[in-house]
């Protein structure tokens, strides 16, 4: 068993003028975050990096009290340590501190005063290089009896800044917002989606659906939709084709999903004769951005098939793969899940992730590397990919997540967002147009993505066959 550091402090007793402590910390991106968040101070000269180039400094540097906290760590844990009570403080700022400077700061006994037991002690932190970058006094009453006591561990702290995201969101303002059909917006979180990705310069948003409900949702969000084109329909079955109908005739570049329920706008987008439908099988994917993962993660089909057969998955593959390579990866890592790593004739989940493979091979699914079965600790952790021998291009470096059936998708996509804090912002893909599905539960960041990754999917379908994202339509 570990034997716990201790932390111990120094009674006014046992110090002298002269006594020293010091301790040295390195200035991280989420040192800057945290104290953001404790403090509430958001000065961009701290946190936007495009400012702060612009600025006196012409970096990012730490807030000046961040440097006076180490000051404080310095006298709660070491010199005099617990029990120590903070009277005064006198900081002097001398230089800024940037990412990535090794701070040493260390306090100096300059005076023992007996009545209270106050001492009196010179404060200084200085950079890697030498520098001084702040100096002071502080006026500390030390303690007077003795504390030795386990050193409290402190919780691990997750920044969750997302900022792949804003780095998507980023990419889409190059052209003009393409106009989008919002089926039946009659719940304030519909309208507030629609307004506030159009206020993002995302979409021009089309409302259809019953009049007066959008207006009292809008009313009720306080959203001011006075700009927006609005498109009547009795009841959201209409609101469904009336909006589909827009993208059909041209006057719509993008569907995106209100207040009706998913399987409504989908009866309309797969009709066979007047929906959305092309060669391509309609399948859905969350683009998941997960703290403390490298990179993106495509999970798919989470939304739309409920039990995919080998040539739906095949689509499913190449859509996933479609998607990949509009976000900015040029040959994205395949993994296709199953419980196990090994293909066993019991479980179809693992035959299907073998013809798919050879499928691959043969030229018949292509712009990816896959792998599978890979179960999904292997697929995204090397370590485990290594402790169980898998030698694989895919293993512990999966990009996109091909899950056996709806249900595992939908599982695994929610386990992340709502036990590892990560964002989904979700899109269908295979139509004429790509579609986005919103659900209550979604933050404003992640349906600002799920539009912002729809827009980047119509763009690219654009470039490369205007009017139809792949292959032809089916009428």
């Amino acid at each position: 068993m570990a034997v716990p550091e201790m932390i111990e402090n120094r009674t006014f007793d046992e110090i002298a003028v002269g006594d020293t402590a010091s301790i040295t910390r390195t200035l991280r991106e989420e040192d800057i975050q945290l104290f953001a968040l404790v403090s509430g101070d958001v000065n961009p000269a701290h946190l936007d990096a495009d400012y702060a180039a612009t600025d006196l400094f012409h970096r990012v540097i730490a807030h000046g009290m961040w440097g006076g906290g180490l000051i404080s760590a310095v006298l709660g844990t070491e010199l005099p340590g617990p029990g120590a009570i903070y009277l005064s403080q006198s900081l002097r700022f001398t230089r800024p501190v940037g990412l990535g400077d090794a701070i040493t700061t260390s306090v100096t006994v300059t005076e023992k005063r007996s009545e209270h037991h106050v001492l009196l002690l010179d404060c200084r932190c200085v950079n890697q290089n030498g520098d001084e970058v702040i100096t002071g006094q502080a006026e500390v009453r030390a303690p007077t009896e003795k504390i030795r006591l386990p050193r409290i561990a402190l919780p691990d702290v997750r920044i969750s800044d997302h900022d792949g995201y804003r780095k998507l969101i980023e990419r889409t303002r190059a052209d003009a917002a393409p106009p989008t059909a919002v089926a039946h917006p009659c719940s304030a979180a519909a309208i507030t989606a629609a307004v506030d990705a159009a206020e993002a310069g995302l979409i021009l948003p089309i409302l259809v659906g019953p009049e007066a409900r959008i207006r009292a949702a809008a009313e009720e969000a306080g959203k001011d939709i006075s700009a927006y084109r609005i498109v009547p329909a009795a009841h959201s079955h209409a609101a469904a084709t009336a909006a589909v109908a827009l993208v059909r005739s041209g006057e719509a570049k993008l569907l995106m999903k209100g207040s009706l329920h998913t399987d409504e706008l989908m009866s309309a987008v797969v009709s066979s004769s007047t929906g959305l439908r092309t060669e391509r099988r309609i399948s859905h994917a969350y683009l998941m951005d997960v703290p403390d993962h490298p990179t993106p993660l495509i999970i798919t089909d989470a939304a739309i098939n409920i039990e995919p057969s080998l040539e739906e998955k095949a689509d499913i593959i190449r859509n996933a793969i479609d998607l990949a390579h509009v976000i900015g990866i040029e040959s994205p890592k395949v993994a296709i899940l199953s419980a196990v790593e090994t293909v066993n004739p019991s479980m179809r989940s693992t035959l299907d992730a073998a013809a798919l493979c050879k499928m691959a091979d043969r030229g018949q699914i292509s712009g990816g590397v896959l792998d599978g079965p890979l179960a999904f600790d292997n697929a995204i952790s090397e370590a485990a990919a290594k402790e169980k021998g898998i030698v694989s291009p895919v293993a512990g470096k999966a990009e996109i997540l091909v899950v056996p059936n709806l249900e595992a998708g939908n599982m695994l996509a929610k386990q992340l967002t709502f036990l590892g804090g990560a964002d989904a912002a979700g899109v269908v893909l295979g139509a004429r147009v790509p579609i986005v599905l919103t659900s209550r539960a979604d933050s404003a960041r992640t349906r600002l993505a799920s539009c912002a990754v729809a827009v980047l999917l119509a763009r690219a379908a654009t470039k490369a066959s205007p009017g139809l994202p792949e292959g032809k339509a089916l009428t």
